[in-house]
């Protein structure tokens, strides 16, 4: 009878475990979706980079319906990738669009949806500079490791009348695979050859300095807790934590701060293909904020529970529609218009 108590009484506590809300570095290797009693629970997985946007998304859903409980664990993009390609969840996300490789092991067709748009920002720990500016070559530099102190001359150029310490360089990287390593590596192969035919571009590269965070936050955090250091963070994640971030110079040798005009500016350098996988690696407008890119969403074509897909193409409807209006409180970008159609169709193709 005493085994029989506790047996029950950890079936409740898992039972609690598989509704609980929120992001975690914890990955989920439960069965996919739960269905039971009239209410339905989508498991998700992936990138940091959209995590905030994603629980707000879910949460304010869920207030509409009760019914419908989305669960989305922040686990990097690499890690969202291998989960959705096992099976393991319903939906996953990831900042760099599967690979026709990727895609090609999924058994059920995927479906990419860039249902939001953000920044990388290039947040920094220099204690009494508040307004600092960064040429190509010196962020090039600096993750090169060819430039290690703030008072180099190249940082010095860009930043007349600023008092730069010789206090020396930390960059702060990605420890795990991740869709924000690829977007930073995309844009610094497309601005330094000896970057392309160095590290090169990847979910996870060979850093030729710096230290490890996991995850946007565990980054963010590393970065406010070491003096001297500098590292790449989406942008929602640097504005709720209040880093400095660098104004970068952008290919027309422009000096764009992150704020939403930079940021469509680059988004309207790129049209989406029919299969919605686009990179803007070296945005060309003057205007345009150097690092921007789309984030996916990744969905199978067809799934086994047809109130499973239902349910996610709702919540995809929501995301699309009043959704896009918490972009910018956030720090993400509002989809053009255009975007926004294309993604809506892709989305029905969805079935059971």
């Amino acid at each position: 009878m005493h085994l029989h108590s506790r047996l029950v009484r950890l079936t409740f506590i898992a039972v609690l475990g598989t509704i609980a809300f929120g992001s975690s570095e914890t990955a989920w290797f439960t069965n996919a979706s739960a269905h039971a009693a009239g209410k339905i629970t989508l498991q998700g997985t992936g990138a940091t980079f959209p995590a905030p946007l994603y629980e707000r998304w879910f949460r304010e859903y869920n207030k509409r319906h009760p019914e419908v409980q989305i669960n989305y664990q922040a686990v990097g993009s690499g890690a969202g990738i291998q989960q959705f390609t096992r099976g393991f969840v319903d939906f996953g996300a990831s900042d760099a669009a599967m690979s026709d490789e990727e895609i090609a092991r999924v058994s059920q067709g995927v479906i990419l949806l860039p249902v939001t748009a953000g920044s990388i920002a290039l947040a920094y720990n220099l204690p009494g500079v508040k307004a600092l500016k960064l040429s190509r070559e010196a962020y090039a530099g600096i993750f090169l490791g060819k430039i290690t102190g703030w008072n180099d001359a190249k940082i010095v150029a860009a930043n007349p009348g600023v008092k730069l310490p010789p206090t020396r360089i930390t960059v702060v990287a990605r420890s795990d695979a991740s869709g924000t390593t690829y977007v930073l590596t995309n844009h610094l192969s497309a601005i330094s050859p000896e970057w392309k035919s160095g590290p090169g571009i990847g979910k996870a590269v060979n850093w030729p300095v710096g230290i490890r965070a996991k995850g946007n936050p565990g980054v963010t955090a590393l970065i406010k807790r070491t003096p001297g250091a500098i590292g790449y963070v989406e942008y929602s994640h640097a504005k709720r934590t209040r880093l400095d971030i660098a104004q970068l110079e952008n290919k027309s040798g422009k000096y764009q701060q992150i704020e939403v005009a930079s940021e469509k500016a680059a988004l309207e350098s790129v049209q989406l293909p029919p299969d919605l996988r686009a990179w803007i690696p070296d945005p060309s407008s003057p205007q345009a904020y150097p690092i921007v890119t789309y984030t996916w969403l990744l969905c199978h074509k067809t799934y086994a529970k047809p109130e499973v897909a239902k349910a996610l193409k709702q919540v995809i409807s929501y995301g699309l529609s009043d959704g896009q209006r918490l972009s910018s409180e956030l720090g993400y970008i509002p989809l053009p218009a255009s975007t926004i159609a294309a993604v809506s169709k892709a989305a029905e193709q969805i079935s059971p």
